[in-house]
C-alpha cells in the first residue's frame, strides 16, 4: 500500500512537472512600448532596412527609353542595318562588363562577372600581385625615438659614507633612446642593414664622469644564406624569408597575372561566341517570320477563294471547305504573332541582342542583321586544326601555366628541404660625448659624433648561424604536397588535351551535318514550292479537294523555316569549329593586347639587360627564362608548341624547330 502511495505521488509530481515547464507553447517575444506610450527605438529605428547614400549611374540608355514593342509591324518600324564584324565591334566598345544571358549582373554576390578592370585588378593586388612581390625586395625604413623618466628608491643602506659615495637612496634619471634603420633584402636572399642609435643617460648616480652624456654608434649588418633562402632562383619563386608552403615571389605573381589574362580572355571568346550566336539567331527569327508571313498571305488568300466560291455556288465552295481554309489562316496568324512576341521571337531576341551589346532596351528602330551567311562548303586539314586546338586553347594555356606553377612550387619546397645556415658579419663606429654636436665649453669633452667620425672605437664581429628542425617534417610536407598538386595539374592538362580533341572532332561532324541538311532542306523547299504550284492550279481546275493545297502550303512554310534554320546551324557549326579549334576571335577579327608599359619601365628594363648581358658581364648568372614570350597568331597550325611530362620529377619542353 506504501509503494503504491509512493508511485502515485511521483506519477503526479512528474506530470504536474510536464505541465508547468515544457508541455506547453511559449510566448512569442514582442517589443512593448515604454509606460509613456513612446515607441521604442528598437522597434522604430534599429530593424529598419537602410539604403547606402551611393551615387547611382543612371544614364540615358536606362532611363529615357521608349515602351517595348509588342504587337507593331516589323515592316513598318525604322530598321538599323547591322553587321556581324559591326556587332561585335559595339559590343566589346560598350561598357566594362562582358555581358553574358546566362549570367545576371544584379545579384547579391556578383563575383563571377568578368569585367574588363580584372586583368588591371590582378596586377595590383596588394596580397598576390607582381608589385606585391616586388615589394618584398624595397628598402624599409624604420625609427624610433623614446623619453623616459625614472624616480624610484633603492633598497640599499648608505649610512656607511663610503658608500655613500658610490650610492643614492634615491634614484632620479632622464633617458632617452633613438633607433634609425634601413633594411633591404636582394635577390640572393642577403639582406643589408644600416642602422644609427643614440642613446641619451641623465642620473643623479655618483662618480659619473658627466652627469648627461650620449653613447651612440653606426653599424652596418650583412647576413647571406647559404642553404636555405639562398639563390636568385628561390627568391624569386618563393620571395625573401618565405615559410615553409607559402610562395609568393615575383615569378609565381606574374603566373598568376598570366592565369588572370587567359581567364579574361576566356571571358572575350564567351562573349564574342554569345554575340554571333544570337546575331545568327536574330537572322533567322528575321526569315522564319518572313515565311510565316507568306504562308498567312498564301492561307488568306485561299480562304477568300473558297468564300468567293461559296457565296456563288460553285464547286469548292462548301461551308467545310470554307472553315478549312479558315482555320489555316488563324493557325498561320498565331504561328506569325507567337514568331513575333514570343519568348523566342522577334522582339525578345533583338532585345537580347541589344543587351550583348550595351543598347538600350528600344530606342524606336529594329536592329536587322545584314551579313550574308556562308552557303558554300569549308574545306580545312584536320591535323593542323587538331595541332591549333591542342596549342591556341587558351584553356590549354591556362592550364600549362598552372603545370608551370606547380614546378615552380615543387623546386622551392625542395630548396627549402635544407638547414639554415648564414654567414653574418657587422662593422661598428661607437662614440660618446657629454654633447650631440659640439662642446659649448672649453672642458667639455668631445661630442658624440666627433667621437664617432674620429674612428676611436670600432667594433665588428663575423661568423656563421646553423640551424634546423629534426625531422624535416614541414618541408618534408611541403615537398610531397608540392609533388602532388604538380601531378593533379598535369592530369588536369592531359584530360584537357583528351577533352579538346573529341570537341574538335563533335564540331567537325556538326559541320559535315549542317551542311548537308542545308542542302536537303533547300531541295525539300524547292520541291514544296513546285508542289504547292501544281496542287494551286489542279484545285483551281476543280480536280482536287482543298486538303491536299492546305497541307502542300503549310509543308511550305515549314521547309521554308527548316532550310533558314539548317542554314544558321551552319554558321553557328563554323563558329564552333573554330572555337574548339582556338581561332574564334581571329576567326571575329578581334585581336587583344596589352597595354604599353610607362617609357621610365623600358629604359629600366634596357639598363638592366645591359648589365645582366653575358658578353658584358661574363661572371653573373642568370637565371633560367620561364615563358617564351608571346603566341603569334599568324603562326597558327605551322607546328606544335607542348610541354611533355613523363612523371611529376622530370619535365621536357618541346617546342617547334
Amino acid at each position: 500500500m506504501r509503494i503504491h502511495q509512493l508511485r502515485s505521488m511521483s506519477v503526479w509530481m512528474f506530470t504536474a512537472w510536464i505541465v508547468t515547464t515544457g508541455c506547453h507553447p511559449k510566448k512569442p517575444f514582442r517589443f512593448r512600448d515604454t509606460w509613456d506610450s513612446t515607441p521604442s527605438y528598437v522597434k522604430t529605428v534599429a530593424t529598419e532596412i537602410e539604403y547606402p547614400k551611393v551615387q547611382s549611374y543612371l544614364n540615358a540608355n536606362t532611363t529615357q527609353i521608349p515602351e517595348p514593342l509588342r504587337l507593331e509591324n516589323p515592316a513598318e518600324l525604322p530598321n538599323r542595318e547591322l553587321l556581324l564584324p559591326e556587332a561585335i565591334n559595339l559590343a566589346l566598345s560598350n561598357g566594362d562588363i562582358l555581358r553574358s544571358l546566362n549570367a545576371s549582373v544584379v545579384q547579391i554576390n556578383p563575383l563571377g562577372v568578368i569585367t574588363k578592370f580584372n586583368p588591371a585588378l590582378a596586377e595590383a593586388d596588394p596580397r598576390i600581385g607582381v608589385e606585391a612581390a616586388l615589394s618584398a625586395f624595397d628598402a624599409r625604413v624604420a625609427g624610433r625615438f623614446f623619453w623616459q623618466a625614472d624616480n624610484r628608491p633603492v633598497n640599499i643602506d648608505i649610512s656607511d659614507p663610503i658608500i655613500g659615495l658610490f650610492q643614492v637612496a634615491n634614484f632620479r634619471g632622464d633617458l632617452a633612446n633613438f633607433n634609425y634603420e634601413i633594411t633591404k633584402f636582394t635577390a640572393t636572399g642577403a639582406r643589408f642593414a644600416a642602422r644609427h642609435v643614440v642613446g641619451y643617460d641623465y642620473n643623479n648616480t655618483p662618480n659619473r664622469l658627466y652627469d648627461g652624456a650620449f653613447n651612440g654608434w653606426f653599424e652596418a649588418e650583412w647576413r647571406q644564406p647559404l642553404l636555405r633562402g639562398a639563390g636568385v632562383q628561390y627568391n624569386r619563386i618563393a620571395g625573401p624569408g618565405s615559410p615553409n608552403g607559402v610562395y609568393n615571389g615575383v615569378l609565381i605573381a606574374r603566373i598568376n597575372a598570366d592565369i588572370t589574362l587567359a581567364d579574361f580572355e576566356d571571358g572575350i571568346i564567351n562573349y564574342v561566341n554569345e554575340v554571333e550566336s544570337l546575331y545568327w539567331e536574330l537572322y533567322f527569327a528575321y526569315h522564319n517570320l518572313e515565311a510565316l508571313v507568306a504562308g498567312r498571305n498564301s492561307a488568306l488568300l485561299t480562304w477568300q477563294r473558297v468564300k468567293e466560291l461559296e457565296r456563288v455556288g460553285a464547286r469548292g465552295g462548301d461551308a467545310a471547305s470554307e472553315a478549312q481554309a479558315r482555320s489555316q489562316y488563324y493557325g498561320f496568324d498565331v504561328q506569325v504573332r507567337e514568331a513575333l512576341t514570343g519568348p523566342r521571337g522577334l522582339y525578345a531576341i533583338e532585345q537580347n541582342l541589344r543587351y550583348l551589346l550595351g543598347l538600350s532596351a528600344t530606342d524606336g528602330t529594329l536592329l536587322k542583321p545584314v551579313s550574308q551567311p556562308m552557303e558554300g562548303s569549308v574545306v580545312y586539314d584536320w591535323q593542323t586544326s587538331l595541332r591549333d586546338a591542342l596549342t591556341c586553347r587558351v584553356e590549354v594555356r591556362r592550364q600549362k601555366w598552372g603545370i608551370k606553377r606547380r614546378e615552380l612550387e615543387l623546386l622551392a619546397a625542395r630548396l627549402n628541404r635544407r638547414p639554415t645556415l648564414d654567414l653574418v658579419s657587422q662593422y661598428r663606429w661607437r662614440g660618446f660625448g657629454d654633447n650631440l654636436i659640439d662642446g659649448y665649453a672649453a672642458e667639455s669633452s668631445n661630442s658624440l659624433y666627433q667621437d664617432i667620425f674620429s674612428g676611436k672605437y670600432q667594433e665588428w664581429f663575423a661568423g656563421i648561424e646553423w640551424g634546423y628542425p629534426v625531422g624535416m617534417r614541414q618541408a618534408g610536407a611541403a615537398v610531397t604536397h608540392a609533388r602532388l598538386s604538380l601531378a593533379r595539374e598535369q592530369a588536369i592538362l592531359e584530360e584537357s588535351e583528351l577533352r579538346i580533341s573529341h570537341d574538335l572532332s563533335t564540331a567537325s561532324r556538326s559541320i559535315a551535318r549542317a551542311y548537308n541538311l542545308m542542302e536537303a532542306n533547300f531541295n525539300r523547299q524547292q520541291s514544296d514550292r513546285d508542289q504547292v504550284a501544281a496542287l494551286q492550279a489542279r484545285y483551281e481546275g476543280g480536280l482536287d479537294n482543298i486538303n491536299f493545297l492546305l497541307q502542300a502550303q503549310q509543308q511550305l512554310v515549314a521547309s521554308q523555316s527548316a532550310f533558314f534554320r539548317s542554314l544558321v546551324d551552319y554558321q553557328l557549326a563554323l563558329r564552333d569549329f573554330h572555337r574548339e579549334k582556338g581561332s574564334l576571335l581571329l576567326y571575329n577579327q578581334v585581336n587583344l593586347s596589352e597595354g604599353p608599359w610607362a617609357s621610365e619601365a623600358y629604359e629600366d628594363a634596357q639598363q638592366r639587360g645591359r648589365f645582366f648581358a653575358p658578353r658584358t658581364r661574363p661572371n653573373v648568372t642568370v637565371p633560367r627564362p620561364v615563358s617564351g614570350g608571346s603566341f603569334d597568331p599568324t603562326s597558327v597550325g605551322t607546328g606544335w608548341s607542348s610541354e611533355v611530362t613523363s612523371n611529376p620529377e622530370t619535365v621536357v619542353e618541346a617546342s617547334p624547330g
